[in-house]
């Protein structure tokens, strides 16, 4: 037989065994097992908990969905009856051309809000979050209370120009004290402290020497006065509203001196009784007046305690100066 028809013996890198491939594949069956990491001796592996399955992944992902579309929707009205209000009036417009232009349902536009009013109270509101936000940067920037209000106050005029044909027809509903418009009224009290929040923080973080017992009531006082600059930039037709700017950085001036002078003793009951006059006349400071009248100060006291605090401090001080 010759050499050609012979069968050829498997041998090293011969054969199925002999490749490359089989050969591995044997070096691994013959190989031990590798321990189970972190496996306690004596105790079997835990199973592996099920992943959850792409059905229940879309579930959830939909749920995390719904509050952004919401809230989008709310914006999309809001923003809507904002730009029919400038082109019609307030009261030529309707909920149902709202809806209608919205692109949604009636009833959505019901949902989200109540009536024409509740739009408006959603129209301050965005504005008063808008403001919180755009005077951040200059109250981690000036110390000066000059510097604080002034900035305050254009921010705020800033934020609301593309509304100024808007309020101008709107004002006469605003203006009414027993309206639910007004920016004194109890359904505006969510707006209204958002705004003196503002200004407790503008007065908080100045250098300016604050009496204790003033503390509470100024933010108020400061608030008010912005709604005066409020209620002269509705009717500015001056170019760019440079006036009511002009206004501003005046009024800014004369607070930041007022609250100077009010470290005078002398001058303290004026502000007071400054104060007594709007919480007397005004409905939506009647109602925050109690709790003004007894909010703590930046020291945890009561504008009371905090005074008879400071009258301490001063009868001490003054002893010690005796005695030298």
């Amino acid at each position: 037989m010759s050499a050609a028809n012979e069968s050829p013996t498997p041998g090293p890198g011969r054969g199925p065994s002999g490749t490359p491939e089989g050969q591995a594949e044997a070096e691994k069956q013959a190989a031990p097992a590798e321990p189970v990491r972190n496996q306690k001796p004596g105790r079997p592996e835990s199973p592996e908990k099920p992943r959850p399955g792409k059905a229940e992944k879309t579930e959830k992902a939909e749920k995390a969905e719904k509050p952004e579309k919401s809230e989008q929707t709310r914006a999309l009205i809001l923003q809507t009856a904002m730009e029919l209000f400038q082109e019609r009036g307030y009261d030529k417009t309707t909920m149902r051309a709202i809806a209608q232009e919205a692109g949604v349902s009636v009833g959505n536009a019901y949902y989200y809000f109540a009536g024409k009013e509740h739009l408006i109270q959603g129209f301050y509101d965005r504005i008063a979050a808008e403001h919180q936000e755009r005077v951040r940067p200059i109250l981690a920037r000036e110390t000066d209370l000059e510097a604080r209000l002034s900035g305050v106050l254009q921010a705020w005029l800033d934020i609301a120009e593309p509304y100024h044909e808007f309020a101008a027809q709107f004002f006469k509903n605003a203006a009414d004290p027993d309206s639910p418009l007004s920016p004194f009224s109890a359904e505006s009290e969510h707006a209204r402290e958002a705004a003196i929040d503002v200004h407790r923080e503008t007065l908080a973080g100045a250098s300016a020497k604050v009496p204790a017992e003033l503390a509470v009531i100024l933010p108020e006082l400061m608030w008010l006065s912005q709604m005066g600059l409020v209620l002269y930039w509705v009717f500015d037709r001056s170019e760019g509203h440079r006036r009511s700017r002009r206004l501003a950085d005046r009024g800014a001036r004369l607070t930041s001196r007022g609250v100077a002078l009010a470290r005078f003793r002398v001058l303290r009951p004026l502000v007071r009784e400054v104060h007594e006059l709007f919480t007397d006349f005004l409905p939506g400071m009647t109602q925050a007046a109690p709790a003004a009248e007894n909010s703590p100060t930046a020291d945890g006291t009561s504008p009371p305690d905090a005074a008879a605090k400071t009258e301490r401090a001063a009868k001490a001080k003054g002893s010690r100066r005796g005695k030298r």
